[in-house]
């Protein structure tokens, strides 16, 4: 199953993996996606995942939600000696 997932990009990142893109293009001889770019570029070190990182708009109400939850995992947490 291929899970697809929408990622926020800055104008510059597009920009540069378009250019990968473009260059895997060449190198391939066939048409080369901006999925391929960026897997093709966090594999060599050009890009990490955190270049790829855009505006994420939260609510206040989700938040309090990821707050909640990581109080819950964290709760559950318990050293070896314990």
């Amino acid at each position: 199953m291929v899970t697809m997932a929408t990622v926020k990009v800055s104008e510059k990142t597009y920009r540069d993996l378009n250019e990968i893109a473009g260059e895997l293009r060449v190198r391939y001889g066939r048409p080369v996606s901006v999925d391929e770019a960026i897997e093709y570029a966090t594999k060599r070190g050009k890009l990490r995942a955190s270049d790829l990182a855009g505006s994420w708009s939260m609510s206040d109400d989700e938040a309090a939600k990821i707050a909640k939850e990581l109080e819950g995992f964290w709760a559950r947490w318990k050293l070896r000696d314990e």
